[in-house]
């Protein structure tokens, strides 16, 4: 199944979620206005937008406020986007040239600073301090994210633990804020909201964990990116991590040298990892986090919006980009 078609009962609604985020995109500032559009038309999954509208209305929401505060969400994550790839000096995302090397870094930053800074703005709208709490509290765990992957770089050392952490700060945490502000605008109990923020902590770990399958196994037309871009940043992924734990020692010895220089040949590190069985292991670690996803979706009331909730968990770890 295509994400299309998983996303079509909501087709209107994402188009809401495109127009809110290309008015909120204008400015009086024409470069603030050229890298918004470059953004918006670059397109992306926009998961996190939909699993907001997808939990709104699995609750049963008739109103349009989630359409601005899924916009707010996709803004946040474009924000931090846009900074992961100064900081990860990348010039490539989803099939396109990125902000960074086609309008320079500074403008890049800036304009990230600018996505933030609306985004507050636009939350103040929904006049919810609850909803300002769980989006505010995202954007300071996703930053500590940001730092703590900074401090795993070329670091061969870093365990399971400490890279789970890190995904689920870094990226786990927006989509956990997205579907449990989707249940607040629901007014949903207290038990259906935990149910959502676990299903988009869930889902969004394991979202993680495919692409870092997909970035030892895809071809770098179909995932937007150049294949191996981890490896050559110095980051220990999961697939890395597993080879240092059960491979040999030549294995471990080639893998700690990419990670500490980001050097590397390729095509050996590509051969440890299948040796390993590497990414059939995070593969099963991803399935694991769909089934705790699945578990609390099933905790929301049963409806046809619920169960495209459950067809996401299999589509997380199904997907080839």
């Amino acid at each position: 199944m295509t994400l299309s078609h998983l996303l079509a009962p909501i087709a209107d609604d994402m188009r809401a979620v495109d127009a809110v985020i290309r008015d909120r995109l204008d400015s009086d500032v024409v470069l603030i206005r050229t890298i918004g559009e470059h953004i918006v038309q670059s397109g992306g999954k926009r998961m996190r937008p939909a699993l907001l509208l997808l939990v709104a209305r699995a609750l049963g929401y008739q109103g349009n406020l989630h359409h601005l505060l899924a916009a707010v969400v996709e803004f946040i994550h474009t924000s931090t986007l846009l900074h992961d790839d100064v900081v990860d000096e990348s010039d490539m995302r989803r099939g396109r040239s990125t902000a960074n090397a086609l309008f320079g870094n500074a403008a890049s930053v800036l304009v990230g600073d600018y996505l933030y800074s609306r985004s507050f703005e636009m939350m103040v709208e929904a006049d919810s301090m609850r909803v300002m709490q769980v989006l505010s509290q995202a954007t300071t765990v996703i930053a500590e994210g940001e730092v703590l992957q900074l401090l795993n770089v070329h670091d061969p050392d870093v365990s399971l633990e400490r890279y789970l952490q890190v995904v689920r700060y870094k990226t786990a945490k927006l989509f956990e804020a997205a579907a449990q502000v989707g249940a607040i605008v629901a007014g949903a109990s207290a038990v259906h909201e935990e149910a959502a923020a676990a299903y988009g902590r869930h889902i969004g770990t394991a979202f993680q964990l495919i692409d870092d399958v997909l970035d030892y196994s895809g071809d770098a037309q179909a995932l937007g990116k150049n294949v191996g871009d981890d490896l050559r940043e110095g980051k220990p992924t999961l697939p890395l991590i597993r080879v240092m734990e059960v491979g040999t020692p030549e294995q471990r010895d080639l893998i700690r040298r990419a990670i500490e220089t980001g050097e590397a040949d390729f095509a050996a590190v590509a051969q440890a990892i299948q040796e390993t069985q590497a990414l059939a292991y995070t593969r099963d670690v991803a399935t694991s986090e769909a089934e705790l996803a699945r578990e609390a979706a099933r905790q929301l009331p049963a409806s046809e919006t619920a169960e495209i909730l459950l067809q996401f968990c299999s589509f997380a770890v199904e997907r080839d980009r």
